[in-house]
């Protein structure tokens, strides 16, 4: 799908139409060509810059400006036809006012003095011996140090060393076979440019709907301005080797557990990239330095959902108080009654009408990227009404009419019989009976989803069994059994298990 470019965040100012255009200072023009961006999700992109170079017979050196000041010089390529490249540097000292003293060591600069009573000037030249946290400067026979104590002092420098740069520059020393002017190339790639996906939804609880508007968040902190740039978004994170070696392929912490109810899908769609989704952007955009930049990709609005509830025990134990349960919103991205599209990780913001018709925020929950056809469950806080406590109600050891063998040996004989002697004992296991109370102070009947957790924490547990359930259960995993429980209006519903377990 192609986005649309509708907004920009930070540092964004407005300018009344009648504001004097001759008070305005035009900004230096790039020095970028064609220029297409590739923006990761994991703070990369890959820039390609297609400019017209005039180039001399020979070996030359050119320059490139305008490049990223983040450039990761080591993957620098520069392509076309005629030329083959002997040397490239990457000029990363930016021409500032600390640098411009820095590089002054050992020369002599000039020192202009303003009388704040009378308005004159003094000039003195002065050596600059160091510029480490402060500024030491000899005048004459004298040490001084310049301080920043809001006095008129002003510096005048004699020129600008000739490493420094107004603006980040890769230089190339290039021998070509012709002369002439040619389109060349220049691909690298740099981080301090990321996007990501933020959604705002409206949930309509009675209707059973919910209204979806996705928007890209694309961030740019490289220190350049990519101007009319092509951008393509792609949704996923690259593999990278760190600098201090060893394979990054994107990890992240794994994130806390998702509610019951998450399940991946298997609608293909959209446009793709090997294993990637890529998002292009309509037209051409300039992605200025410092800026976030909103675009739109998703408006769909009906979409069938529903409110659930959970609630996970992460242990066999008692709770001294109620605890609330989850609030979960339930919705598809099925092309057919769903949202209808792929979408990228990012943060799903919920917002719910209140009785004056006010849309207001209910909570926030992140996914995953998410295929298309897939079922999603969002977490997005704890219910007020809603209420489970669990109660170990028993606890017991007792001896099960089954028998197991615990040592095995074999005895030889002085007339070199052998005989084999196992020996056994009866199995003794810890009855559990547990008691989940679900109160529903709300008006109108709900389901909640009860799971007992740490069922599978130690490996000698692996023979745990429930032997008796008011509710039919569910076996989600090794180590979690969940059971749906209705609660009526104003009512409740307990839930009474029993577990046998080894320990």
């Amino acid at each position: 799908m192609r986005l649309t470019k509708l907004a920009l965040l930070g540092g964004l100012a407005v300018i009344p139409a009648s504001a004097p255009a001759q008070n305005a200072t035009p900004a230096p023009r790039s020095a970028q060509g064609d220029v297409s961006v590739t923006i990761y999700n994991n703070n990369l992109a890959l820039v390609q810059d297609v400019r017209t170079v005039s180039l001399p017979g020979g070996r030359s050196r050119q320059e490139f400006p305008d490049v990223s000041a983040m450039i990761r010089a080591e993957t620098v390529t520069l392509s076309g036809e005629g030329f083959g490249v002997v040397e490239q540097n990457f000029d990363y000292d930016l021409l500032t006012p600390a640098a411009l003293m820095e590089k002054a060591v050992g020369q002599t600069i000039t020192l202009v003095r303003t009388n704040p009573a009378t308005g004159a000037e003094t000039r003195e030249r002065a050596l600059v011996m160091a510029a480490n946290g402060g500024v030491v400067l000899k005048i004459g026979e004298w040490i001084e140090v310049l301080r920043d104590d809001g006095l008129p002092v002003r510096v005048i420098f004699d020129a600008i060393p000739p490493n420094l740069r107004a603006r980040p520059t890769l230089s190339v020393t290039m021998d070509a076979k012709t002369t002439g002017a040619r389109p060349l190339t220049l691909t690298y790639l740099t981080p301090g440019m990321g996007w990501k996906a933020d959604y705002v939804t409206l949930f309509d609880e009675k209707a059973g709907k919910i209204d979806v508007q996705g928007w890209v968040t694309l961030t740019n902190n490289t220190g350049t301005t990519f101007t009319g740039a092509n951008v393509l978004m792609v949704a996923g994170s690259v593999g990278q080797v760190n600098q201090y070696g060893g394979y990054n392929g994107g990890y992240a912490p794994p994130p806390p557990p998702r509610p019951r109810g998450n399940r991946p899908g298997t609608e293909s769609g959209g446009q793709q990239l090997g294993d990637f989704h890529v998002y292009p952007i309509a037209g051409r955009t300039t992605i200025a330095n410092a800026q976030t930049k909103q675009v739109s990709f998703l408006d769909v609005s009906g979409v069938p959902a529903r409110k659930g509830y959970e609630y996970v025990n992460g242990w066999m134990g008692n709770q001294s108080e109620p605890v609330s349960a989850s609030s979960i919103l339930k919705f598809s991205n099925a092309r057919s009654g769903g949202v209808g599209a792929a979408l990228p990780a990012g943060t799903v913001r919920v917002y719910m009408r209140d009785s004056k018709g006010q849309a207001q925020f209910i909570g926030e929950s992140g996914i995953d990227h998410t295929p298309g056809g897939s079922n999603l469950a969002l977490r997005t806080g704890e219910a007020f009404d809603v209420k489970v406590q669990p109660v170990m109600e028993k606890r017991e050891q007792i001896t099960l009419d089954e028998w197991e063998k615990y040592a095995r040996y074999k005895i030889t004989y002085p007339d070199g019989t052998v005989k084999e002697v196992s020996a056994e004992r009866p199995k003794t296991y810890w009855r559990t009976q547990m008691r989940y109370i679900v109160t529903n102070a709300r008006d109108v009947p709900v389901t909640v989803d009860v799971a007992q957790g740490g069922l599978n924490q130690w490996w000698w547990w692996r023979d745990l069994r429930v032997v008796d359930e008011s509710i039919p259960g569910t076996q989600e995993s090794a180590d979690r059994r969940t059971w749906e429980v209705p609660v009526p209006a104003n009512g409740k519903t307990e839930l009474t298990v029993t577990f046998l377990t080894p320990w």
